[in-house]
């Protein structure tokens, strides 16, 4: 056993005592594998840290939306909101062309515009994140939160979009905007050069055209009803906001930090301890359990967050049972040391990316997750304090 309970003899025996078989217990071992990727260097790792290169670029789209709406700015902007939503749009010539070739869809066949219910309800900002800012687009509509997602993650085909999902991480988006101005900055160094020439040289450089950003809706985090929370319906909406966020702003620091942006439940956990602990003050495991169909354990509400982090290949069903039981441990463990120990939350979900979902569902957590708290606190400087 290694003293962040990682080692595969002590995972185990904690499956085992949940009731694992051994082939479950092969299964979970994989699925519950930590991956993420531990920073390296000497010294302390300052957070944040510094904004990628796309943050510039999408600054000054915030700013401008200031002034002219967020949609008037972001259609001008991003070439899939040249078309709409149609079954079949992504293999026409048309969308082939502008998305892939050109960066624009001006005067092409086809390239009729997205339609948005309520433009006038979206916006555009820039958050503050430990691992620099993101750009967030926020809409108060859950038709066009799906068409949003349908044109930025699905090349405008009608792909279906859960009705738990609330928010989208955006990863490697193609800003034909970016290169357009980094075309107008251009200067060739000689008369025989071409930007055809600069296009390709530019292409492995993918930091100076590719984008991450966030959708998000501000409907019910998780489609659950402020009735099931205990809240009012104003509270839970804005409780809701603050959870969805931070839970995509986690995924972002995992994923630039720790290389690490899974759909797994593990990640799940940490992102939601995040959005939980920011809007609560504290973890809730009541509400993380409800979120992922888990309040009534060992009743699994079908439709709950946690079919959607099976695995792939998804666990069989007996595995899966037992994952529900280790989630369920792992989550009232977490709420216990959360309530015990009000440390800097990024330092948290720093502590948490050393752990495996064994771990933090073992008797031991308590004691593992200290070590990982002191571990970090010895690693990072947060906002100028170690």
């Amino acid at each position: 056993m290694n003293s962040s309970g990682h080692g595969a003899e002590y995972r185990s025996g904690v499956l085992s005592s949940f009731g694992a078989t051994a082939p479950q217990i092969e299964e979970l071992l994989l699925y519950n594998k930590n991956v993420f990727v531990q920073p390296e260097g000497p010294g302390l790792l300052a957070l944040p840290l510094p904004d990628e290169p796309f943050a510039a670029a999408w600054e000054g789209y915030a700013a401008e939306a200031g002034g002219k709406g967020a949609w008037q700015v972001l259609r001008n902007r991003l070439v899939q909101f040249s078309f709409p939503i149609r079954q079949g749009i992504s293999r026409s010539d048309s969308y082939r062309t502008a998305t892939l070739r050109l960066g624009t869809a001006e005067g092409m066949p086809g390239a009729t515009g997205l339609v948005l219910e309520k433009p006038d309800r979206l916006e555009l900002s820039m958050h503050r994140t430990p691992a620099g800012r993101i750009p967030i687009i926020l809409t108060g509509s859950r038709e066009d939160f799906v068409a949003l997602v349908r044109a930025l993650t699905a090349k405008n085909e009608p792909a279906r979009v859960p009705e738990s999902m609330g928010a989208v991480m955006v990863t490697g988006y193609n800003n034909w905007d970016r290169i357009f101005s980094y075309k107008n900055r251009w200067r060739p160094a000689g008369p025989e050069e071409s930007w055809s020439e600069e296009f390709k040289r530019i292409i492995p450089q993918r930091e100076l055209y590719q984008d991450r950003f966030i959708i998000l809706s501000d409907g019910p985090y998780s489609a659950a009803p402020a009735r099931d929370m205990g809240l009012a319906e104003e509270e839970w909406r804005e409780a809701s906001l603050v959870i969805r966020r931070e839970h995509e702003c986690a995924h972002y620091v995992t994923g630039r930090l720790f290389s690490s942006m899974r759909a797994n439940v593990t990640d799940e956990l940490l992102a939601d301890y995040m959005g939980i602990a920011a809007a609560a003050g504290h973890f809730k495991a009541s509400w993380f359990l409800r979120f992922v169909g888990l309040e009534n354990f060992p009743h699994y509400r079908e439709g709950g967050r946690l079919q959607n982090y099976r695995g792939d290949p998804p666990l069989s069903d007996g595995a899966f049972r037992i994952l529900q039981a280790l989630v369920k441990r792992a989550a009232e463990n977490l709420e216990m040391f959360d309530r015990e120990n009000r440390a800097n939350r990024t330092l948290v979900l720093a502590a948490l990316s050393r752990l495996t979902l064994e771990a933090l569902a073992s008797p031991q957590a308590p004691s593992f997750l200290r070590q990982a708290l002191n571990s970090v606190g010895r690693r990072y400087v947060v906002n100028g304090t170690p």
